[in-house]
């Protein structure tokens, strides 16, 4: 062999070489680095791994009705890969061409089945050279046949569901209810529809949808909560979703899995609430009223039982239905957990009730109020109504600035500031509820600033707060920690976490909290500045608020806009509830924007009410007939 020959041989034997080795090195990359990718698309053709979803933990009030439950419902799923299979589609194609035939309806089950799989080799080999002309009609066919069913025309369907797509799988229609999904899946199986399968769901619903939405919350397609007690308590409601892996031959059958493939689900704990859903109703139900009688923007009712700091009842307004939420985007603020707002006059207890407690004065120690008009350095106090001398427990009944300011200095701006914070205020409540606010209050060591915190400017709240202060009076002179949730138990009722009534601070004596009820008693009798909070047969005792809306671009405050509130409690002498009415921005022309005139007789209506359904015995005589309010 010439030299010229054995070059060429070298050469050609270098290339097979090369090429050779390249292909060997492809082959080791596939095998060991890429192996896990391939293997992972390989398995997933006939693997798939079906979640069983846990049943999420029931709400429920305190008499142990029903807030909130999962019920069952499917999703249709369309798997692209089934979609695309030859082998597969072909015998939906055969039934449809068959199922037209004169012959059909006189053949047995089993001829069918017999002439289907002959027409499936024809069909296959009479388009070897072009299969996706199968793979278009047995597409054309299931979005014939299923698009009617789901409630969509085949334009929508063939939207959800495009051919172009390879791979993976699709959730076309969600919520469908589980005795049309058995309908439905006789179809397909029946129809010989490949590529389709139903997966379960479970749905949060809840039986009374309008009625304290924003404490109770809601949970997100994927189960998970979002607001409210759904989002705070999550974690014991959600459970532990199981799962079952399917093998599926090339055709989509399900074929015969070992027990080690199913992994059952872990279901979630269920959660009492302190709410009872009749309180609520009556508080919404009255909130409505209220907020259509006075033309209010916003607002809120917030129930407690003083003696345990247990939440009876919160409603805000405007609201959201929680099986639709529609209008969570608007309408999901918590006014009575998130708002801040200047309390006004409600916040006039801080200084009496301080300088009761320390000593200073005594409910009759007279105070002058130098009729209406104050000056004690380079600002002016100013009251609604010119005032001489008011002992203690007048100024509250007629609610003061000029005699909640010099109770104010008597007990100086750090004791001041220091029963304000003892009374909960500037910091959250920490109830497990998301979203709170602590509010604002700041000692600025500044004159004016101090003389306007006295009586509730310069300074902002909750109403929940604000609850809460007023059943520190209530109870005795306790500062509860609010609470909502009663306990969280397993299916078989063991209780795994509870809450009990917890005292945060002794706020006041037992005497001082008396003596402060009977002021506040004075505040709801002839005289005071809310006679329209009084409730035939009872004794009640509470305090009006009112208040300018702060212009927050401009500074200041508003002309002619108010937030108006009452805060009281019943009976006066041993209070079973504390409740707080707000009304922010209240348009009405009918009669003054006060919170005597617009807060204290929603205020009324709501505990009259509260009264019966909590079947408290009367405190006091009724003298005259009841009227409509």
């Amino acid at each position: 062999m010439d030299k010229s020959a054995q070059r060429r041989c070298i050469t050609l034997c270098l290339v097979l070489i090369a090429g050779l080795s390249a292909l060997s090195g492809r082959l080791v990359y596939l095998q060991v680095f890429d192996r896990a990718r391939y293997a992972e698309r390989a398995e997933n053709s006939y693997m798939r791994k079906e979640v069983i979803q846990a049943n999420r933990g029931v709400l429920l009030d305190r008499n142990e009705e029903v807030i909130a439950h999962s019920i069952i419902s499917k999703s249709v799923v369309i798997d692209f890969n089934h979609l695309h299979e030859v082998s597969h589609v072909a015998k939906g194609v055969a039934c449809n061409q068959l199922r037209r035939t004169a012959e059909w309806r006189q053949w047995s089950p089993e001829k069918r089945r017999a002439k289907i799989n002959s027409k499936v080799l024809s069909l296959v080999n009479e388009h070897k050279d072009n299969p996706k002309v199968l793979v278009e009609e047995h597409y054309d066919y299931l979005v014939n046949e299923l698009a009617r069913p789901l409630g969509l025309t085949q334009e929508e369907l063939k939207k959800k569901i495009p051919l172009t797509r390879r791979g993976g799988e699709k959730v076309v229609y969600q919520g469908l209810p589980s005795e049309l999904a058995v309908r439905l899946k006789e179809l397909i199986k029946d129809r010989r529809i490949k590529g389709v399968f139903f997966r379960e769901e479970k749905r949060r619903w809840y039986p009374a949808p309008e009625l304290a939405s924003h404490l109770i919350g809601y949970t997100n397609r994927e189960g998970k909560g979002m607001t409210g007690v759904e989002k705070s308590l999550n974690d014991y409601l959600e459970g532990t979703n199981g799962y079952e892996i399917e093998m599926r031959d090339i055709r989509g059958n399900v074929m015969p899995s070992n027990k080690e493939s199913f992994f059952p689900p872990k279901n979630g704990l269920n959660v009492q609430l302190t709410l009872d859903l009749g309180l609520q109703a009556i508080c919404s139900e009255e909130l409505d009223r209220g907020m259509e009688e006075f033309k209010g923007v916003k607002g809120c009712v917030v129930l407690m039982d003083p003696s345990t700091g247990e939440i009876l009842a919160m409603s805000n307004r405007p609201h959201f239905n929680l099986n639709i939420r529609d209008k969570v985007a608007e309408n999901g603020f918590n006014y009575a957990l998130q708002a801040t707002y200047e309390p006004g006059s409600t916040f006039k207890i801080i200084s009496s009730a301080g300088a009761l407690n320390e000593g200073i004065v005594t409910p009759d120690t007279e105070i002058f109020c130098h009729w209406a008009s104050y000056r004690p350095g380079r600002f002016t106090v100013k009251d609604h109504h010119p005032y001489g001398d008011l002992p203690v427990w007048k100024v509250l009944q007629k609610s003061s600035n000029i005699g909640a300011y010099k109770l104010g200095l008597m007990l100086g701006p750090d004791k001041f500031f220091e029963y304000a914070k003892r009374f909960g205020f500037g910091r959250k409540t920490e109830v497990q509820l998301a979203g709170e606010s602590s509010g604002i209050l700041r000692n600025t060591g500044n004159a004016v600033d101090f003389s306007t915190n006295t009586y509730g400017y310069g300074i902002s709240v909750t109403p929940l707060q604000v609850a809460n202060a007023y059943c520190a009076i209530a109870n005795g002179g306790k500062l509860m920690k609010p609470y909502i949730v009663r306990n969280v138990t397993t299916n078989s009722g063991d209780i795994i976490a509870e809450n009990k009534p917890t005292v945060e601070n002794r706020v006041l004596s037992e005497q001082t909290a008396e003596q402060m009820r009977m002021a506040l008693k004075s505040v709801i009798e002839t005289g005071g500045t809310a006679t329209r909070a009084a409730v035939p047969g009872y004794t009640a005792g509470g305090k009006t608020g009112t208040a300018k809306k702060h212009d927050p671009v401009n500074g200041g405050y508003i002309d002619g806009r108010y937030t108006v509130s009452f805060a009281g409690m019943l009976p006066a002498e041993k209070p079973a509830f504390v409740c707080v009415v707000v009304i922010d921005d209240p348009q009405t022309t009918e009669v003054k924007r006060y919170g005597g005139t617009i807060a204290a007789p929603i205020w009324q209506r709501i505990s009259q009410r509260v009264a019966t359904h909590m079947n408290l015995s009367p405190t006091e005589e009724i003298s005259q007939q009841l009227t409509k309010n």
